[in-house]
């Protein structure tokens, strides 16, 4: 896709400039900088380069119908189109509320979660070894989503008490979920491997990683320490896309994506199985085996009990063990 390269009479920062500046102060993650800048191109790009403080509601609704019946795009991509130019519009060029408050968002898809029984589980945990393999059943043992997994901190796990604090999670929340303990012993193999490439980086003159919001100017050496350092760190140093510094990132989400998939294709499962799909399992298996479902909620991270309830829907037995006429 070609750059869009926008200026304004004043010879202000590029309106692209101008929506991430403004994304970076709401403290958005850099997913959500990336995927509203995408948007906001997509907009510009399908109007032929016109600035959108020239365009109106009009324009921005036949953007979302080509989106909808020409790109036939899910009601999660639609939505996530519509939040992008919402903020464009409001955030950047000050012209909200009014220009896409009458355009409505499309219904959102209500959908089962794919869940894995427990064999099934095992033997795709039996196709994976490793570092993947030990990612995995963390997603599986602790209902981690794959952020969560990927951003797990050295200081972030508790042995003594079999925990694991997830923080920073979706919505911007921390909970605490359960450690499992047959995981104890490569996860403190892993901690060593860490260990090992922390100190070569430190001998090298590196050894930082990134620091959540205000930290790294509240605590400057803090980057170095070993508590703040990834669990899963990338084979190489990376620059930050932001700050243009080279640390070590955690390694890159496709890696495990793509070794679950080859599991699941190994081990004969023909569900639509994903990483998520671990996280479904856990909690499926968890109300099973009689949990409370707001001990559940509250190891999901859900904010409301009735999206913890969806789980109740593929169970053995949904609802109030209901029995099939069929079955006597």
């Amino acid at each position: 896709m070609s750059s869009v390269t926008l200026y304004t009479s004043s010879g202000k920062p590029k309106l692209l400039d101008q929506l991430r500046c403004a994304i970076r102060a709401k403290h958005y993650s850099i997913r959500a900088e990336e995927a509203y800048v995408h948007w906001a191109k997509r907009f510009i790009l399908f109007h032929n380069k016109r600035h959108p403080k020239a365009m109106r509601e009009r324009e921005v609704a036949e953007f979302l119908n080509h989106l909808a019946i020409h790109g036939k795009v899910s009601s999660s991509t639609h939505n996530r189109a519509l939040s992008a130019l919402v903020f464009l519009y409001g955030q950047v060029l000050g012209l909200q509320p009014g220009i896409t408050d009458k355009l409505e968002r499309p219904k959102r898809s209500r959908r089962l979660p794919v869940v894995l029984t427990r064999d099934e589980v095992r033997c795709v945990l039996a196709q994976m070894e490793g570092t993947t393999g030990l990612m995995a059943q963390l997603l599986y043992g602790a209902g981690l989503r794959l952020t969560d997994c990927l951003r797990l901190r050295i200081k972030d796990v508790v042995f003594g008490y079999n925990q694991i604090v997830v923080r920073d999670g979706k919505g911007n929340k921390d909970r605490v979920t359960v450690l499992p303990a047959s995981v104890g012993e490569a996860l403190h193999q892993q901690l060593e491997r860490v260990r090992t490439i922390h100190a070569q980086d430190l001998t090298e003159g590196f050894g930082e990683v990134y620091l959540p919001e205000g930290l790294a100017r509240k605590y400057p050496h803090a980057g170095r320490q070993w508590s703040w350092q990834y669990i899963f760190p990338a084979a190489n140093r990376s620059i930050d896309p932001r700050t243009g510094i080279e640390r070590r990132h955690h390694v890159d989400e496709m890696m495990l994506q793509r070794a679950v998939r080859q599991a699941v294709y190994k081990a004969g499962i023909t569900k639509p199985a994903s990483c998520h799909t671990f996280r479904h399992s856990f909690a499926t298996h968890l109300l099973e085996s009689g949990s409370d479902i707001r001990t559940v909620q509250e190891l999901l991270g859900h904010k409301d009990v009735s999206t913890t309830m969806i789980y109740t829907h593929v169970l053995n037995r949904p609802g109030l063990a209901v029995r099939s006429p069929l079955d006597g």
